[in-house]
């Protein structure tokens, strides 16, 4: 079984590939939910979202978020009136957010609330919250602090990036799919997606327990990196990095995750990077790591899980 930790685009493109390549059995995609928030007074989930609509092929690959040949009615509507639109909701989307609220309003979890959305979207591969706990990834700059989606939409991440800290997770722990699968005797490895270190990543790996049982386990911890040639392939990781004075590069990434990952995946662009990252410890794997199609998806995963099983054989 393999455990993928994922968030965001690049994330729900690797938990794709992995989809295609193994059976729901062998598969769980435990998801950010630092990002979560109630707007309109809906509670809204964006990385769920974005890996539920990928696996469930309707998701809009142009925008990069939401659900294909969307319509915009409620939106336009709510902007004549006079209401809060600067987070946009198409309206295929505000089915699921009233779903979830009212599944949660009658006393679900949010796991139990997932497991349904999978199932009426036909999806078979295990997508888990990382805690059912209300947790929020607040953004610290040097403006202020912000709410990840005021950081991240409203003010389009202009604020300079000082570090990340986390509301309500003290009280959280990792949702109960996640927990007994980081626990499974079948677990042969690890992936961290290659989403946003700091805004998708962190979050899970800072839930109460997740990353000391991580470290418990005996199995290869492999990172895939979402900078490429000096370029996050999406979204703001490459400006936090630079802000953070951090390398922006594979590098930058391995330092981040150090101590923590076995190996780490990096593009054939970095690839003059390997034997720096490799001589901190840290086996590196050079392959095509752009994921523009479900092919490139699948030859990204395969890749991913060779490598995996390269390092299961050696002493870790």
């Amino acid at each position: 079984m393999i455990l993928a930790l994922a968030g965001g685009v690049g994330g729900a493109k690797l938990a794709h590939g992995l989809c295609r390549i193994l059976n729901p059995s062998e598969l769980v995609i435990a998801v950010n939910t630092g990002d979560d928030f109630v707007h309109l007074d809906y509670f809204i989930c964006p990385d769920l979202d974005s890996v539920l609509y990928k696996l469930a092929g309707v998701n809009d690959t142009e925008r990069g978020w939401g659900i294909r040949d969307e319509t915009w009615n409620f939106m336009e509507s709510l902007k004549k009136i006079g209401g809060e639109n600067w987070f946009h909701i198409g309206d295929k989307d505000l089915a699921t957010h009233i779903e979830r609220t009212r599944r949660l309003t009658e006393g679900q979890t949010l796991s139990e609330v997932t497991l349904a959305l999978c199932q009426q979207h036909n999806v078979a591969h295990p997508i888990v919250p990382m805690t059912d706990h209300r947790v929020g990834t607040i953004v610290d700059t040097e403006e202020g602090d912000f709410f990840f989606q005021d950081y991240f939409v409203r003010l389009r991440c202009k604020p300079v990036f000082t570090g990340v800290h986390y509301k309500g997770l003290e009280d959280a722990k990792p949702a109960p799919l996640f927990s007994d699968a980081l626990r499974r005797t079948d677990l042969k490895a690890i992936v961290l997606c290659p989403s946003n270190p700091f805004l998708s990543i962190s979050p899970i790996l800072n839930v109460p327990g997740v990353t000391e049982a991580i470290n418990q386990t005996k199995v290869p911890i492999i990172a895939i990196s979402p900078i490429v040639g000096g370029h996050a392939v999406k979204g703001p990781a490459a400006k936090m990095m630079a802000e953070l004075s951090l390398p922006v590069s594979p590098l930058g990434i391995a330092q981040h995750y150090n101590k923590l990952i076995n190996g780490l995946i990096i593009d054939r662009k970095d690839m003059q990077l390997a034997d720096t990252i490799a001589s901190n410890g840290i086996d590196v794997h050079v392959t095509n790591t752009i994921m523009n199609s479900a092919q490139t998806e699948s030859n990204l995963a395969q890749e991913t899980l060779k490598f995996a099983m390269s390092l299961s054989r050696k002493e870790i």
